[in-house]
């Protein structure tokens, strides 16, 4: 087997094209660290209305704040991998300048022309089709940074060391769609955890993200039981103790919308605890979720979900609840109410897998 690329005899030339979500581009980065090839970033940065607003997905650079990007242009590289609607809109026409020549790697899900990357590296939160382009992992590829959680675990020891054991870390998200995260659904959250076997004894330590809604932060703060210390979030804090509850915390409740927080945890090997967050209440919401499940859910309709998917009409869901349904098949979490139990031994081979399949393409026989 010869590698081929526009270097003959050497690594080829490769673009990490990302934008502004640290745990997206952690996860690209991680992928890039396992095949152990020379990599070149190209960070970009998004127009006003497109840093929170989501744009119609085509081959373009129409959504890139381009003043403020790093520059899109040729040499084009062997080997794009992004992740994410924004950064694989311009991944894609990157790919178009090359002539086709650039492999087109995604982490995740293609909004649609599916067919255009060479390579999609599925997680277990997307229904995808199966196909010769897809390759499934076992989990997300989110992990803890193990340099922070060795620095940052020693920087809270003294702390974590005097808190009455055991230590359950409360890790709080934000909403994201199909769920709502308001203060009835807090209050659910705080009930659940005190409910739940063995929490009234040692620490809550309850922390709060930048995406946790502010009538969420001011609920929870203003409810704590008498057992709890409250973190809450905010930008330029220095404090976060996120990564020392990480090395210290003997068991977790991540809220159910943040992949990164119950997948770093569920690798970590640590007794996990998954509130799943409610659903709006909105029929159109409650009518899509229905229609894809149907359609990407169920065999005899499945064809007609890949059509549509493909043609950009209705998207390859994401069902969070499938990666919660995994985690707990697995014996790596439960649902909160539930004891907390601990979890069996992690064998990893996503990564490995993932760097395989890459490696893959540029191969010949």
């Amino acid at each position: 087997m010869t590698a081929v690329s526009s270097h003959p005899g050497t690594a080829p030339r490769v673009w990490l094209v990302i934008g502004d979500k640290l745990g997206d581009n952690a996860q690209v980065e991680v992928v890039a660290e396992a095949l152990g090839w020379p990599v070149e970033r190209r960070n970009l940065r998004f127009r006003q209305r497109y840093i929170y607003g989501k744009p119609r997905f085509r081959p373009s650079l129409y959504h890139i704040d381009e003043r403020n990007s790093d520059a899109l242009e040729p040499p084009w590289p062997d080997l794009v991998l992004t992740i994410g609607r924004r950064p694989s809109m311009a991944a894609l026409w990157i790919k178009r300048q090359s002539g086709g020549r650039t492999k087109l790697v995604i982490i995740g899900r293609p909004k649609k022309y599916i067919d255009e990357f060479d390579l999609v590296i599925g997680t277990p939160q997307y229904r995808l089709p199966q196909r010769d382009n897809i390759v499934n992992m076992d989990l997300p590829l989110m992990r803890a940074d193990s340099q922070r959680l060795e620095s940052e675990g020693e920087d809270w020891r003294d702390v974590m060391e005097t808190l009455p054991r055991p230590i359950t870390a409360v890790l709080v998200g934000g909403q994201t769609r199909p769920f709502r995260f308001d203060t009835a659904a807090a209050e659910d959250l705080l009930h659940r955890v005190t409910q739940t076997p063995g929490t009234a004894e040692g620490t809550l330590y309850i922390t709060t993200s930048r995406r946790t809604p502010e009538k969420v932060v001011r609920m929870l703060e203003s409810s704590l039981p008498g057992n709890a210390r409250f973190f809450r979030w905010e930008s330029g804090r220095s404090d976060n103790p996120y990564y020392g509850l990480l090395a210290w915390a003997d068991r977790f409740v991540v809220t159910g919308d943040s992949i990164s927080m119950m997948v770093e945890v569920a690798r970590l090997g640590r007794p996990l605890a998954i509130y799943p967050l409610p659903y709006r209440r909105s029929p159109v919401v409650t009518f899509y979720e229905r229609m894809t499940g149907l359609l990407h859910g169920n065999t005899s309709w499945r064809w007609l979900g890949e059509f549509l998917s493909d043609h950009g009409l209705i998207g390859y869901p994401r069902r969070l609840t499938d990666l919660h349904d995994r985690l707990v098949t697995q014996g790596r979490a439960v649902i909160l109410g539930a004891p907390f139990i601990a979890p069996p031994s992690l064998v990893d081979r996503d990564l490995e897998q993932a760097a395989h399949a890459i490696r893959g393409l540029f191969t010949e026989t």
